[in-house]
């Protein structure tokens, strides 16, 4: 067993897992094995040497006072507790036995050679091996994919359960797509490919490691718009926030610090193409695209769009702002089942309250628009400037 190092490279390299990894659960395979075969009390330390790629183990007993408290272990459940030895410390009143110039915190230490115990000692080392080395695979796979939490992943639809949870396999771990995490009216088959946004990664006594994956968070709508606008991934144009009725509606809020970049022409594209992408993926969702303005007024007016307001007044302490607005104007601020102005609060995050004032509130005229424009065209104004 001494070249055993070899072997425990090739598994590494078999298993995809670092070599660190794999000499950690060979270390904590060897430990658990001698505690097996001696006392689960004693205390082992693995000692490896990677010129000679052989190892060592040596059971360590730690000189303590008699008095210590680490000298007993408490064993058992509820009632049947109880309270014995511990192999791995000594009182220093018994090791003055051994040898006079021991002294508290002192180590003794003795070689444990695993060979001496045969094949029972084999058998013991090879289902601790392989149960170490499953334990780091896992946590490399957790590791990884930790590290992909909020990204978009792809994955195929493996199968479909009784709950309606929606099986996908994505790489070397497989993602559920419960019902609440799926938009509203989808219907997924054995084989579809589909992209849904990595939530977390879990361990659960049924599933094992899995991912649990979303397609109705906000965060879902703000990673699609970054893959399809390369402003948006750019970090051109940045998302201030979003939010969502997943399958009918969603407002996203854009700015950018670039004065020649209009961030609501970038993220729609040249005849929508870009949005018409996003809201296909989500089923459909129409997507109301907001520039964003620090000034809450102004902000909050914008997200309660198609709807013209007449005035507001905002309340920073509590977070509410009062609108008014004419009656013509109060249907489109509302919203169907109120979806407008549920989508304007969630995105500004202030309540609001809409307050109807008598009048029609009536757009400009094109032909008021057209003399505007026309008016812009005369430039005498500013030749005084550059004299």
């Amino acid at each position: 067993m001494e070249k055993i190092l070899d072997i425990i490279e090739a598994i590494a390299h078999e298993k995809n897992i670092s070599r660190e990894h794999a000499i950690e659960a060979f270390k904590d395979a060897l430990v658990n094995t001698a505690k097996k075969l001696t006392s689960f009390t004693s205390n082992f330390e693995v000692t490896i040497d990677n010129d000679t790629k052989t190892y060592s183990v040596h059971k360590v007993i730690t000189v303590v006072a008699d008095d210590d408290e680490q000298l007993y272990v408490e064993v058992g459940k509820d009632d049947n507790k109880e309270k014995i030895l511990s192999d791995a410390f000594m009182p220093l009143s018994e090791a003055k036995e051994f040898d006079e110039s021991l002294e508290i915190g002192d180590k003794l230490t003795e070689e444990f050679v695993l060979e001496d115990y045969g094949r029972t000692a084999s058998a013991n080392l090879f289902r601790e091996l392989e149960y170490h080395i499953q334990r780091r695979i896992e946590q490399d796979l957790f590791e990884k994919y930790r590290e992909k939490v909020g990204t978009v992943m792809l994955g195929t639809v493996n199968r479909i359960d009784a709950d309606d949870n929606t099986h996908v396999e994505i790489g070397e771990l497989k993602g559920i797509l419960t019902l609440r995490n799926r938009i509203k009216g989808e219907k997924f088959k054995r084989g579809d490919t589909i992209r849904a946004l990595l939530r977390y990664v879990s361990v659960d006594p049924q599933y094992g490691l899995f991912l649990e994956l979303t397609r109705t968070s906000p965060k879902f709508l703000e990673a699609l718009m970054a893959s399809e606008v390369p402003e948006i991934a750019d970090g051109v144009v940045e998302i201030v926030n979003a939010a969502r009725i997943p399958g009918e509606r969603a407002k996203i809020a854009l700015k950018t610090e670039q004065m020649n970049v209009d961030p609501i022409g970038a993220a729609v594209g040249v005849k929508g193409v870009r949005i018409n992408a996003v809201s296909e993926e989500l089923n459909g969702e129409n997507i109301d695209c907001i520039e964003y303005s620090p000034i809450p007024e102004i902000f909050i007016t914008r997200a309660l769009s198609p709807a013209i307001t007449q005035s507001i007044k905002v309340d920073q302490d509590e977070k509410k702002a009062v609108i008014n607005i004419t009656g013509d104007q109060k249907a489109k601020a509302i919203g169907k089942s109120g979806i407008n102005i549920r989508l304007a609060s969630m995105l500004t995050g202030y309540t609001i309250e809409l307050n109807e004032v008598e009048g029609i509130t009536e757009r400009q005229p094109e032909s008021a628009a057209g003399a505007e424009a026309e008016k812009t065209k005369d430039t005498s104004a500013l030749e005084n400037l550059f004299k």
